[in-house]
């Protein structure tokens, strides 16, 4: 009498059973339910918070602390990578602060300019982002308090220094209390093909950043100046044979295809923004601090500013000069340094720097930033 062969199960073990479709999207489904009650539970914190000390709601609502979240609890081998991470924590963040106070923001329209992207990495979406039609309209908008912030360019890793920007500083007395360090990619957009590119639009900093790439590949096109770059996009949607050098998110705005991506000579390309107000912005562990100083016009005189910086062991990340509004051979210095204001090192710096030359102002002192985009 043979042994009947027990019969095997072609089925996985019910521990390692998979889970189907359907289970997969409920569990999603019940996750987003989740994450909505807990955005509402933050909000109502807030609001608790703003009840008993607005100024440390709206501490913990700054939408550019976003990235030091995610410096304290990303992983690095985290499924979601830290771009959308950070852009959902921004407008958490811009969403709950909007409940405690509106804020009003002035930038450097119009909409979709890289202005405006670098004041909505900053702010986010759910601030008021106002466009003005210059960078000078900015600092006077922060002046006379119709926006709480401003947010101006203020230099370019390819084309350097912002001259208008600068030149307001002297004129206007604001404060920098942040920074955005934004990746500048350009793209050609249009309606048509490369070959039929007959007049490239864009603003003049722009169009230097990609010079090389225009004079190689689109050699037939005339190259065009214009105000900025979401206004030439905004051309090249009504007109036969223009394409304009934009954002992406410009092109997506104005629906025009994406003729050539990042055509930026300089791969690593980024403007730095200076955010304006009245104040400065509290101690952190990774701050700068912006100065604004007039020597006199003598030998050495110079030197000696700039040695105070090496004896108090002070490290400069930036360096300008600008001639002296309505001065002859006269200029002003502007310099970044490590380190808050408050800081002991920092202080001895500038009590010793104020005795060394004509006028020193401190501009501001603001949390370092990464660049992003």
């Amino acid at each position: 009498m043979t042994k009947k062969k027990k019969k095997t199960s072609t089925s996985p073990p019910r521990s390692g059973r998979q889970v189907s479709a359907a289970q997969l999207r409920g569990k999603i489904k019940r996750l987003d339910g989740s994450l909505l009650k807990l955005f509402q539970e933050r909000a109502k914190l807030v609001r608790q918070l703003s009840e008993r000390d607005q100024d440390a709601a709206l501490a913990v609502c700054e939408a550019s602390n976003a990235q030091a979240v995610l410096d304290d609890h990303a992983k690095p081998k985290d499924v979601l990578g830290p771009e959308p991470q950070r852009a959902a924590l921004r407008e958490l963040f811009s969403g709950t602060r909007a409940l405690v106070a509106p804020l009003k923001v002035a930038y450097l329209g119009p909409q979709y300019s890289f202005s405006h992207l670098a004041a909505v990495e900053h702010f986010g979406e759910s601030a008021e982002l106002i466009p003005v039609s210059n960078i000078a309209a900015v600092f006077e908008e922060v002046q006379v308090n119709q926006v709480e912030r401003g947010i101006v360019p203020l230099e370019n890793s390819t084309d350097g220094r912002i001259v208008d920007t600068l030149d307001m500083f002297t004129r206007v007395p604001v404060k920098i209390c942040g920074e955005v360090r934004l990746r500048i990619h350009h793209y050609l957009l249009g309606k048509c093909s490369r070959g039929d590119v007959r007049e490239v639009y864009s603003k003049p900093q722009a169009i230097s950043q990609c010079r090389n790439w225009l004079a190689k590949h689109v050699p037939q096109a005339r190259v065009v100046e214009i105000a900025s770059t979401a206004a030439a996009a905004e051309l090249a949607a009504s007109k036969k044979g223009v394409a304009a050098i934009a954002s992406r998110h410009a092109g997506t705005h104005y629906q025009l295809d994406v003729i050539t991506a990042a055509i930026e000579d300089n791969p690593n390309n980024v403007t730095r923004f200076a955010v304006i107000g009245d104040t400065i912005a509290e101690r952190s562990a990774n701050d700068k601090t912006a100065l604004m100083f007039e020597i006199s016009h003598q030998p050495g005189a110079l030197a000696d500013a700039m040695n105070v910086f090496k004896r108090c062991k002070l490290n400069l990340t930036w360096i300008e000069s600008f001639p002296r509004p309505g001065g002859s051979h006269e200029y002003i210095f502007f310099v970044e340094l490590e380190g808050h204001p408050s800081a002991l090192k920092v202080r001895r710096a500038l009590d010793t720097l104020a005795k060394k030359v004509v006028q020193l102002d401190v501009l501001g002192a603001y949390a370092s930033k990464k660049p992003v985009g």
